[in-house]
């Protein structure tokens, strides 16, 4: 990653890496696509850190209004800009389906979010769509004024989250922010057990079945080698690796994960 400060922004020249492809591919629900004169401009928030970034061409990005502290100490680290993107896609194109993947939407990169927001974005997602996700999330921190911790939506009950027009999903929001805030569930040594141990500990929490875990653990934890399974990623299961995914992509089959989702959502649509 080059980067330089021009005023208040800092302009980042970084390949293999595209706004759209990564803040409105299903793996954050609080980034919304704004018009300021670039090829796209996208506003959001990370916990309660705001930020305005900008896509100019294929390789420069403008990070509005962020000092260079804040820039190096929390959003060159959530859009993992010290991993090497170009030789994980070369390493993925020995095999034949993600190298089309990867050429297809070449510009995917895995967010680093928290853990507790992702587990609570993903408890929100079951069964639902991306523009209701993002409306429920929207209205969680309006009503906070910030996105909550597990400690504010511990006092919360299923009728008292009745704002939210989150449906069953209230139940297990409250029972995530019991666990959590009692200390039941202990997100940042989940992040640091053995995958399977930090499986069965996120599925402690009601509502968290195998999906949302893997979802935690690969977008919350960076745990690299967890593999979200959807109704898309099953049909590329079925459809191109009948005998099992490669091994050799195992420790990053959670990134391969993202660049075959959208291809095969993207193929059938």
């Amino acid at each position: 990653m080059d980067y330089s400060v021009k005023n208040n922004d800092i302009i980042v020249c970084e390949k293999d890496f595209n706004l759209d492809e990564t803040l409105d591919c299903g793996q954050a629900f609080r980034w919304k696509k704004i018009d300021r004169g670039y090829r796209c401009t996208y506003e959001g928030s990370f916990l309660n850190d705001s930020l305005t970034v900008s896509q100019v061409s294929d390789d420069m990005f403008v990070f509005h209004d962020v000092s260079e502290e804040d820039f190096l100490g929390k959003w060159a680290d959530y859009f993992d800009f010290d991993t090497d993107y170009s030789e994980l896609k070369k390493q993925f194109s020995e095999d034949e389906t993600l190298a089309k993947a990867c050429s297809f939407a070449g510009g995917i990169r895995l967010l680093r979010q928290n853990s507790w927001e992702c587990l609570i974005s993903f408890i929100i997602s079951q069964n639902n769509n991306i523009p209701r996700i993002k409306g429920i999330i929207d209205r969680l921190c309006e009503h906070y004024g910030e996105f909550p911790n597990a400690s504010k939506m511990a006092e919360e009950t299923p009728d008292s989250l009745a704002f939210l027009r989150s449906g069953f999903r209230a139940k297990y929001l409250c029972d995530a922010a019991d666990c959590v805030n009692s200390g039941t569930v202990d997100l940042n040594a989940i992040a640091a057990a053995p995958i399977d141990e930090a499986r069965a500990a996120l599925k402690k929490i009601k509502g968290v079945g195998p999906k949302v875990a893997e979802c935690v653990l690969l977008f919350g934890m960076y745990r690299k080698e967890a593999f979200p399974v959807d109704v898309w990623i099953k049909r590329v299961l079925a459809e191109y690796y009948p005998n099992g995914f490669p091994e050799f992509i195992n420790e990053n089959a959670g990134i391969a994960q993202q660049y075959l989702f959208h291809y095969i959502r993207n193929l059938n649509e």
